[in-house]
């Protein structure tokens, strides 16, 4: 441990000083960095004035990733983490170790999401493709006061390109390695005197990485396209407006969980892993794994159709903005769930031989928004906004599941003893369908304001009340004629009754609850002329109820899970020269009942289920830098060391004696998931001038320290499994620029040290996702621009 923290202590020391022992080199200087303009407080302000920690990714960062999704661009965020599921809803953003992993279609994630102004219901809209962006800017802490309660551990805000003043346009054509490839296009421009417009559309298609060595094809690719539309119009000199509009649809052939330790279910495949298992207490997991033997193939269906208008009115001094918004998401989960090609083959009892598991699941949301905010001038002695903000997202699902008979319990022999001749064997598929619907609602009153005691001091505070109304209805009905169990297809009893209308058995269960909510934020900001710009803040974050709603819930799920709650200190430092900038960060934050999945075996069974499951803390130091030495060179980057723990976890009760099982810890101490103690970043870029053309270079480091990825057990101890190895990678893009850059072609090496990791730990002590970044490969992009 000792030997890790010193790795730790190097890492930082090089990140950190590196830029600032050459700075002080005296190296000829004829650049300026340009201003970094963000709207993290609602207001467009250079990011170097803004007391709040936040990374920002201007567009010139985002498009040399060459990233498809969040999940590639979260690389150069040190202070985020990515939870990979088999499925977009499934996915998740961690920010300094706090975020929500949950199945529940009736719970919101801690961290929000904000594209355009607009806040998504679920994280996983963006998880796509992210293309035209202007900037994303990540906002660390809470920041519930201006964008709202799920945004308890951080916001990720987006925003796109506007239109444009004069007419332009460009197209982007890239193919990588495994039949991957992507094209963009967009045209922009003046419309008449006072109305621009412009319309980006994108289209990519991959093949995949992994062999599927059932049928011999590649799977965890993907067909993707979209479109997006923007008019804005300014009628007067005192009125503008944005229309936005945009159309998203994507077959992925994703997310696969690969089996990185063996499961036993199949040894003999082409498919089994090339891994020990956990030898004394450390999983060896097979990194190098690209095989599965799935006789489904687990696909994600998405579809988002999204419309708003932002309406700016100058009324006097002050400025009244209105975004509505209305956007539906639809997104269907086809999932491999027993992860073999011969589950469901066998006449004989389950579990002696492998059994069938899988699950078909869509979804929809259909979400409206509208937000109201009236904004003082700005740069005066007292700065200050007010806002209403009203929200709400309703949707329907419905999951099947198609699954072995199970009987290794004698759990359906009374049901075989009444009808003679009837088996329950692994070929015996029987199958039970859940139906839910959940609605959410949020209103908000809100206001922020930055009162300037002189020239270089100011006070800040902020305030927000909040009225939640959650609600759910769930019905399960088992398909089976004669009832049957399976594995994971609950029997029609208990909690269920014959349906004469449905012709099987259903369980049915609805719940609904309220709260409100005031939090506040206050703060100091000092500017000083030589050294910079401190600041202190104190911010409280809250996440609404929920309900633990799921295809297998139960009567003990019906609860409501209280809101969760934080309070937040924040000590930072910006420091700005003409070549230099240096953001510092010391924080905590301390969580009071932590909505997350706490593992309980109360019922004898171990299981997840989405609880309160107690109290959390996280502190940490961060540094944002971004460094000019040269005209042509840039380089930018950052790190984050993370402690988060856990204080306190409740112990699930058990409900037939009211006492709390033996052996069960609160397991104080523990990391939570997804918090490695160190992540660093590094990208740069460096252009030679030659004749009639530039060479460009565009490259970039990240590294990840070993973090785990799911709770500890109610023992206190980890799963082995759990625990994701530390990895670095290394991207490299060499590009000829012509004529001011109307025309690019670009070779781009992903993972050059062709580092294999693992995002995910996935469960049942085997499954891992395994990204296509795990892989070195190449690409050849090209653009023209007119």
């Amino acid at each position: 441990m000792d030997t890790h923290k010193s790795r730790i202590s190097s890492r930082i020391a090089v990140t950190v000083l590196t830029p600032l022992i050459c700075l002080s080199l005296g190296m000829p200087v004829s650049a300026q960095i340009e201003e970094i303009v963000v709207t993290a407080t609602k207001r467009e302000e250079n990011v170097q004035d803004v007391p709040v920690s936040v990374t920002v990714l201007s567009s010139d960062t985002i498009e040399n990733a060459n990233a498809v999704g969040f999940e590639g661009l979260q690389q150069l965020i040190p202070s985020a983490s990515f939870r990979k599921g088999n499925t977009t809803r499934n996915s998740s953003v961690i920010i300094r170790g706090l975020g929500t992993i949950s199945f529940s279609t009736a719970a919101e994630p801690s961290v929000s999401t904000v594209v355009d102004g607009v806040v998504l219901g679920r994280s996983g809209q963006a998880f796509g493709d992210l293309y035209e962006l202007e900037r994303m800017e990540v906002l660390r802490g809470p920041q519930g006061t201006l964008f709202g309660k799920n945004a308890s551990a951080g916001v990720v805000n987006i925003t796109t390109r506007r239109p444009t003043d004069e007419f332009e346009g460009y197209v982007d054509l890239s193919f990588y390695q495994d039949n991957e490839t992507r094209l963009k296009a967009k045209v922009a421009g003046p419309l008449t005197d006072n109305a621009r417009g412009s319309i980006t559309a994108f289209k990519g298609d991959f093949d995949g990485f992994i062999r599927n060595v059932y049928n011999n094809e590649t799977t965890n690719g993907y067909d993707r396209s979209g479109i997006r539309a923007m008019l804005e119009y300014e009628p007067t000199d005192t009125i503008s407006a944005l229309f936005i509009y945009e159309d998203y649809d994507a077959t992925d052939e994703c997310c696969a969980d690969l089996e990185g330790l063996p499961s036993g279910r199949n040894p003999a495949s082409e498919a089994a892993p090339s891994s020990l298992g956990i030898v004394n207490g450390v999983a060896d997991i097979d990194l190098d794994q690209r095989l599965i033997d799935h006789d489904l193939t687990t696909i994600t269906l998405d579809s988002t159709t999204a419309f708003s208008a932002q309406v700016d009115i100058e009324i006097g001094d002050l400025t009244l903005t209105s975004i509505t918004a209305r956007r539906t998401w639809n997104n269907t989960e086809i999932r491999e769930g027993d992860f073999t090609s011969i589950g469901g083959d066998s006449d004989l009892p389950v579990f002696g031989v492998p059994f069938q598991l899988h699950d078909v699941g869509p979804q929809e949301w259909r979400q409206i928004s509208e937000e109201l905010r009236l904004a003082s001038p700005g740069g005066e002695t007292f700065d200050w906004q007010l806002g209403l903000f009203y929200w709400n997202i309703d949707s329907e699902r419905n999951f099947t599941r198609d699954a072995s008979c199970q009987n290794n319990g004698g759990q359906n022999q009374p049901i075989l003893d009444a009808n003679p001749g009837l088996t329950c064997n692994s070929n015996d598929i029987v199958s039970a369908t859940a139906f839910f619907d959940t609605e959410f609602n949020n209103y908000a009153l809100f206001g922020e304001g930055t009162y300037n005691i002189s020239d270089q001091l100011r006070l800040i505070f902020g305030l927000r009340f909040t009225e939640d109304e959650v609600s759910f209805n769930h019905n399960r009905r088992n398909n089976d004629e004669f009832g049957r169990q399976g594995v994971g297809v609950r029997p029609a009893a208990p909690n269920s009754q014959f349906s004469a209308a449905s012709g099987g058995y259903d369980s049915n269960f609805n719940g609904e609850t309220d709260e409100s909510n005031t939090s506040g934020k206050i703060g100091a900001q000092w500017s000083t002329d030589n050294a910079g710009m401190f600041y202190v803040t104190y911010a409280q974050g809250y996440k609404g109820p929920a309900f633990n709603t799921f295809y297998n819930m139960g009567t003990n799920d019906v609860l409501p899970i209280g809101a969760e709650e934080s309070d937040a200190f924040e000590l930072g430092w910006k420091y700005t020269a003409d070549t230099f900038l240096l953001n510092l960060t010391v924080f905590q934050t301390d969580v009071e009942n932590f909505q997350a999945n706490n593992f309980d075996n109360s019922t004898g069974v171990t299981i997840t289920r989405l609880t309160n499951a107690g109290d959390v803390s996280t502190e940490g130091f961060e540094a944002d830098f971004l460094w000019k030495p040269m005209e042509n060179v840039s380089i930018g980057g950052g790190f984050a060391s993370v402690d988060a723990t856990i204080d306190k976890f409740n112990c699930p009760v058990d409900p037939g004696t009211g006492q709390i099982p033996p052996g069960c810890s609160t397991r104080s101490g523990l990391d939570v998931p997804f918090s490695p103690d160190l992540k660093v970043s590094l990208y740069g870029e460096w252009v030679v001038p030659l004749n009639n053309m530039d060479l460009m270079f565009n490259g970039s480091f990240v590294h990840t320290d070993e973090q785990y990825s799911d709770l500890p057990g109610t023992d206190g101890n980890f799963n082995p499994a759990a625990l994701l190895p530390e990895y670095d990678i290394f991207n490299l893009t060499a590009s000829l620029s012509f004529n001011d850059d109307q025309f690019r072609i670009s070779l781009i090496g992903k993972n050059l040290g062709d580092e294999s990791y693992v995002t995910t730990y996935s469960g049942d002590n085997f499954r891992y996702q395994i990204p296509r970044d795990a892989d070195r490969y190449f690409g050849i992009g090209m653009r023209a621009s007119f």
